[in-house]
């Protein structure tokens, strides 16, 4: 995934790729690494700004391209890919924090020499060093920077200094001018140039001020863009690596078929599309209340700016000894990355500050739909209004809670096709992403109606919907849909858990269905459900994922014996399902008699969709408490809030993008796998962090933390483990070697 959405942008990442490929391949600016670092521009630095790619985020009015931040973004993700040296993100920054000046003379002079090419740096109030004095026709701004990159080769400095009583101006510095003067210092990144800025008494005419900066919002845009390089470094390594396993032989094998690195490379993607979502948001958060980019921001710098560099050393490693060497490409992006996380700030600090945000306010990842689909709109509005009226009476067959009660206003929301609203008629709208996106907005302006759910049998229905007669439909589907009847999954088996294709219970063919033998096992709500959905080999001679049928069965028949397992909770959720000689009726199996394979996959590609959206449920909601209460808060919880939300809140920005592409008619991705590796982590990372805000209270087994810790294995392990997760990924997206 890149950051680009829309096709334009996607021309405009292609276009810079190339450019570098042509003009800055690595090769050739190996030969420069002393001349960059003592601030020459590189030798096509000119051809580059003539065709307007380190200006297309300004005005066109000024001579820039007029168009958006994320078209900056996607600009600087390339060159970040390419290891494209010079100072353009320190350019590109400079001229999006004078974006943020109110318009004037001075300020449309500026952005007139950024777009002509002149090279910039951006220098914030905390990093200048600068003080601004008043004098009698402006200010005179003296101080010594820190370690700023492109600072060498900058013609122009954006530049915050704090003045006597405290307050920030914004100045524009000419840096050929006697009373400013760049010291370079070798740099940790050999692509660019690293030095300070001193300045002597640098005059400032009071007209010449850049006003209307707000030193917060240009700290987050300069994170935004910083993230933006360190997302196309994480590609780059991603695409490295699975290059280099296709390829690398070890003991006459290719690397790639061992799976200690299949998961290495699987998770270089996960983090990488996550770095890459969270980049995304910060960068579309520029125009939002700046409350909302300041979560936006310190997201990036979490989870793309700060673990970049870590993420090119796992690369290094996969490679061996060779990514270590001098020649190898692999340093330059490591020492870019170390570079841009050190320019970024402390992470722990940045979580903290994320920690107290989110203590109070959460991320707005609502999609601006507009008047689309407004006659649409207003049916769904007039049903949930007629169902609101309502109430239900009793409680549903999955389980006491409000999501599956029954009566009056679930069958009504039920008959109007909005339980399960993207399904085909009659048991859905064929809704569109566009128009399932409005039924989601109109259900969360009415927070007291609440949504039914159909529990398992969201995973089961659409493969009955699929495969499965006309008239077992109608007799199936409505009254599930109205709670009225509870589902299973008979899929795993004790010598077949994630391994489905190897299971054991067989169904032999007798007159008129099928008599089924074998056992099941971690069956969820199989004690409550009226049917479930069962795979059972139908052909013993076929190979594995062949000769398997997908049966629907009445859990009352004959024949099936349920056990409960109880769990380290003490709950049971979970069951063994022993059958003997259970009559399935024909009409109960759906589709071909060896053709239950796809339709398992299927249904667990259902499943996985699901269970990736769990993130809507605060999962640190104790740490939440914590961090909102009166008085001092311990910095601890904070930062580990921080780090928390800020995993979380990447997962539903990859959500949002993955709409976002639905919306745009492109194909669905890797979305579903890779959120639910993700969820994985972050719920792995959450307990920790709760258990150990809970202190001694989680000795006590009615801690709020301990009930739901003690349930997490069954979402770790539930729709599939990571690591099996993790198998797909690397085999079905990143196209590694199967054994």
């Amino acid at each position: 995934m890149t950051l680009a959405l829309r096709p334009e942008q996607r021309e405009l990442t292609e276009a810079v790729a190339q450019f570098a490929a042509r003009r800055a391949p690595l090769s050739s600016t190996r030969d420069t690494f002393a001349s960059l670092g003592d601030g020459q521009l590189p030798s096509w630095w000119n051809e580059f700004a003539a065709t307007g790619f380190h200006a297309v985020h300004l005005p066109e009015r000024c001579g820039g391209q007029g168009g958006g931040l994320l078209d900056a973004a996607c600009v600087l993700e390339a060159a970040g890919k390419a290891a494209l040296p010079g100072p353009l993100l320190p350019t590109v920054t400079a001229g999006a924090v004078a974006l943020l000046a109110d318009k004037s003379p001075p300020v449309e002079a500026l952005l007139a020499r950024l777009a002509e090419g002149a090279p910039a740096a951006l220098l914030l109030p905390q990093h200048s060093g600068a003080t601004a004095r008043r004098e009698r026709d402006g200010w005179s701004v003296t101080g010594t920077s820190e370690l700023t990159a492109g600072i060498c080769s900058a013609a122009i400095a954006v530049l915050g200094a704090v003045t006597d009583d405290g307050e920030t101006i914004w100045v524009a510095v000419d840096t050929a001018n006697v009373a400013a003067t760049a010291e370079p210092v070798p740099a940790t990144d050999l692509l660019t140039d690293l030095g300070r800025l001193r300045l002597t008494g640098y005059a400032v005419g009071q007209d010449d001020v850049l006003a209307g900066i707000v030193t917060d919002r240009a700290e987050y845009v300069s994170t935004a863009l910083t993230a933006s390089m360190a997302a196309g470094i994480m590609q780059w390594c991603v695409e490295a690596a699975t290059a280099h396993l296709r390829t690398r032989e070890q003991f006459g094998k290719l690397i790639g078929t061992f799976q200690a690195l299949q998961h290495s490379a699987a998770m270089l993607l996960v983090n990488s599309e996550l770095a890459g979502a969270a980049t995304w948001d910060a960068v579309r958060a520029v125009g939002e209340p700046i409350e909302q980019h300041a979560i936006a921001a310190a997201g990036a710098a979490l989870m793309a700016v700060a673990p970049c560099a870590d993420l090119v050393l796992d690369t290094l490693t996969m490679f061996g000894a060779i990514g270590f060497t001098w020649e190898h490409d692999l340093h330059l992006y490591w020492r870019r990355a170390t570079s841009l996380a050190a320019s970024a700030g402390a992470p722990n600090r940045w979580a903290r500050r994320l920690g107290a945000a989110t203590a109070t306010q959460e991320r707005n990842f609502s999609v601006d739909l507009g008047d689309a689909e407004a006659e649409f709109r207003a049916r769904v509005a007039e049903t949930l209004d007629e169902a609101a009226a309502l109430r239900n009476d009793g409680q549903g067959r999955q389980g006491d809670y409000e999501h599956f009660a029954i009566g009056p206003q679930r069958t009504a929301i039920a008959d109007a096709g909005l339980i399960a609203p993207h399904w085909a008629p009659p048991w859905g709208l064929d809704a569109s992403p566009l128009q399932q996106l409005i039924i989601d907005e109109e259900f969360t302006k009415r927070p007291s109606l609440v949504r039914p759910s159909l529990g398992i049998a969201e995973w089961i229905l659409p493969s009955l919907i699929r495969a499965g007669s006309e008239e077992l439909q109608r007799q199936l589907i409505p009254p599930t849909q109205r709670g009225e009847l509870a589902w299973c999954q008979l899929f795993s088996e004790p010598g077949a858990g994630s391994d489905l294709a190897a299971l054991a219970t067989r169904a032999t063919k007798v007159d008129g269905g099928w008599r089924i033998n074998g056992h099941k096992i971690w069956t969820s709500s199989a004690h409550r459900a009226d049917y479930g959905a069962l795979l059972a080999r139908t052909d013993p001679s076929a190979p594995k994922h062949r000769g398997i049928g997908y049966f629907i069965v009445d859990m009352r028949s004959p024949g099936i014996d349920i056990q409960p397992i109880k769990q380290a909770s003490g709950e049971e959720e979970f069951n063994e399902v022993f059958l003997a000689d259970v009559f399935v009726p024909d009409e109960m199996l759906l589709g071909e008699p060896t053709g239950g394979w796809a339709l398992a996959i299927a249904t667990m590609a259902e499943e996985r969709s699901a269970i990736s959206g769990y993130v809507q449920f605060d999962r640190a909601a104790p740490l939440r408490r914590l961090a909102g209460a009166d008085g001092a808060v311990d910095d601890n919880v904070l930062r580990e809030l921080g780090e928390l939300d800020a995993y979380a809140n990447a997962i539903k920005a990859l959500g949002v993008r993955e709409t976002l592409r639905l919306l745009d008619g492109q194909p669905s991705g890797a979305t579903s796998s890779i959120a639910k590796v993700a969820m994985n982590v972050l719920l792995r990372r959450t307990f920790p962090a709760t258990l150990a805000s809970a202190g001694r209270s989680a000795m006590a087994a009615e801690s709020d933390v301990v009930p739901p810790y003690l349930r997490v294995p069954a979402e770790l392990i539930g729709g599939g483990t990571k690591e099996i997760q993790l198998n797909i990924i690397a085999q079905m997206i990143l196209g590694l070697p199967r054994k």
